[in-house]
Formats: C-alpha cells, sequence, structure tokens
C-alpha cells in the first residue's frame, strides 16, 4: 500500500515519488518519478528525479515548503523460517 502525504520538503527521501507533470504522455501514472537524490544548495532542497545528469529532473524548494509525495512504507523484514533438525536415521548403518 502506498500513501500521497504533504511534508515539508526537507523531510522529503531517496525514493519517494514526486509528480513532475504530465509531459510527453498524458496518463498520469507516468508523471511520478521516483527521487534519487536530495541535496541542501544555498539553503534551497534540490530533490533530483530520475537521472543524476539530467537537469529537467530538478525541482527546488524552500526547506519548509509544501511538498506532496508518494511513500511507500518501508519493507519488513523476512521472518527467518525455522527448519527441523531432524536427526533421525533412515536404517543406514556403518
Amino acid at each position: 500500500m502506498t500513501n500521497r502525504i504533504t511534508t515539508a520538503a526537507a523531510d522529503v527521501r531517496i525514493g519517494d515519488h514526486i509528480y513532475n507533470g504530465p509531459g510527453a504522455n498524458a496518463h498520469p501514472t507516468f508523471a511520478w518519478e521516483t527521487v534519487t537524490h536530495v541535496d541542501l544548495v544555498d539553503g534551497l532542497i534540490r530533490l533530483t528525479a530520475g537521472r543524476l545528469d539530467h537537469a529537467n529532473g530538478e525541482f527546488w524548494f524552500e526547506p519548509e515548503e509544501s511538498v506532496a509525495v508518494i511513500r511507500y512504507p518501508p519493507a519488513e523484514p523476512e521472518k527467518a523460517v525455522v527448519k527441523s533438525h531432524n536427526k533421525h536415521g533412515h536404517g543406514h548403518s556403518g
């Protein structure tokens, strides 16, 4: 389950999804991009979505400015499976 939340730009995390407008594809789900880098530059928060070498994926905000993002809940660690240690022989004797 995902959550669409509004948070301060300073609280956006790598892995959050930010809306990047309709772009070339009119389908709205293609407009959400994954935040891959978060920087503080000259007092502003720079969020980079997608590749780091592509300036079109940069978003600039004041640290306290509200930003709507989609955030996935953290993955739960896998539960360890207890394996039985059956040491019963199969009739083989040595």
